[in-house]
């Protein structure tokens, strides 16, 4: 992460996942694990441990292939390896990186 927030707002959370809002408030019907505070407005913030759980289920279902019903069911029966799933962010941040100095170029 960034900083040291203790909530991020929908937005700050989508630019981390590189995933759209809309994509965000999904999961959340999908997973029962994401719980994201809401005000009375209704705007979301997210905890660092709704992070990590929004990247394990970005994962499962952007890396690994898994529906989102086979994404429900592998974070029930077991934990995702995080050094795999922080390679993984690392790799795509790596090429993001080439990808924009590509296009300077």
């Amino acid at each position: 992460m960034e900083n040291n927030k203790l909530y991020y707002s929908i937005g700050e959370v989508a630019q981390m996942l590189g995933e759209a809002p809309s994509v965000l408030r999904f999961w959340e019907t999908e997973f029962d694990c994401i719980r994201p505070v809401k005000n009375r407005r209704g705007s979301r913030s997210y905890t660092k441990h709704d992070i990590d759980l929004l990247r394990r289920i970005q994962y499962l279902t952007r890396q690994c292939g898994y529906t989102l019903e086979g994404a429900r069911e592998q974070m029930r029966q077991r934990p995702v390896d995080d050094a795999k799933m922080e390679i993984v962010r690392h790799l795509q941040e790596v090429r993001s990186f080439l990808v924009d100095l590509k296009e300077t170029l």
